[in-house]
């Protein structure tokens, strides 16, 4: 038996990752007033709401390590293998702490991956272990490809609002431009496990989203074909469009929209969204 988990930055819906039962570990979200579970304790909408009311950005933290060894204990001790990935190693350490938990424990049935990624980058990754566990693929198997999977996972956001990113001081780069160039609505890419600035497009929104577009079209050729996501921080006008021309492109591709949680919302700000897709090897 297998159990995939994952944590609360993969950002699919819980309908959809119920169906496929894969658990999720929640990050906390933390303001002056009091700290809260990822998707159990507070939702998007309601950290915004939050946000409003006291003119504040939130923090984030870590999955504690006691918190993994308690989710890996229950379910070695029922007998399964335990296949983990959540926010890449190069943005939190939620994997690191993950590492130790499988140290304390002493197990060679828990198997840590990076996912190299956030957002739906580590939901497609969520895909491709579930479509490999219905495959009977072992969870060695399972890890070492996810390994190679990691890879392949191409995302990419178009930030409308600047201020989070900036009060978050996530990437330095995009600080920069924080200030000086508020018209700007910059593409950010994560490649091997970090946010770089992509491209710096001035103007609408729409323009930026015209090129994430773009980008997927021109990588047509190379497509996994399996799921193209779509994933928005309460940019549902932006994702409609967005939909609307993947379906002309991609005909036969399932595409999936789902809305960014608290963690990746709280350092992106509202009005952001995403494309992520995976390329063949």
């Amino acid at each position: 038996m297998i159990k995939i988990i994952t944590d609360s930055t993969n950002d699919l819906s819980k309908d959809m990752l119920d169906k496929l039962d894969v658990d999720v570990i929640p990050l906390n979200v933390s303001f002056s007033s009091g700290s809260y579970l990822d998707g159990v304790e507070i939702t998007t909408e309601e950290l915004y709401k939050k946000v409003s009311e006291l003119d504040e950005i939130p923090k984030t933290a870590a999955i504690p390590i006691m918190t993994f060894v308690d989710y890996f204990s229950k379910y070695i001790n029922q007998g399964y293998d335990v296949i983990y990935f959540g926010i890449s190693r190069q943005m939190s350490r939620t994997y690191e702490n993950a590492l130790l938990a499988k140290e304390e424990l002493e197990s060679d049935k828990i198997y840590i991956v990076d996912s190299m990624n956030l957002s739906t980058g580590i939901g497609l990754l969520v895909l491709k272990a579930c479509k490999y566990r219905d495959n009977n693929m072992s969870a060695k198997e399972i890890a070492d490809r996810l390994n190679i999977d990691n890879k392949l996972v191409l995302s990419q956001f178009a930030i409308e609002r600047m201020d989070f990113l900036h009060k978050g001081g996530r990437c330095s780069s995009i600080a920069k431009l924080f200030g000086t160039l508020l018209k700007i609505k910059p593409i950010i890419a994560v490649r091997d496990g970090k946010m770089h600035v992509m491209k710096k497009p001035i103007g609408k929104m729409k323009i930026a989203l015209d090129i994430m577009i773009k980008q997927i079209v021109d990588d047509k050729d190379r497509l996994d074909t399996d799921h193209i996501i779509v994933t928005h921080s309460l940019a549902y006008d932006y994702c409609d469009y967005i939909v609307s021309k993947l379906k002309v492109e991609f005909p036969n591709v399932d595409i999936i929209t789902s809305v960014a949680g608290c963690v990746i919302s709280s350092h992106c700000g509202k009005g952001t969204i995403g494309i992520l897709y995976m390329v063949k090897e």
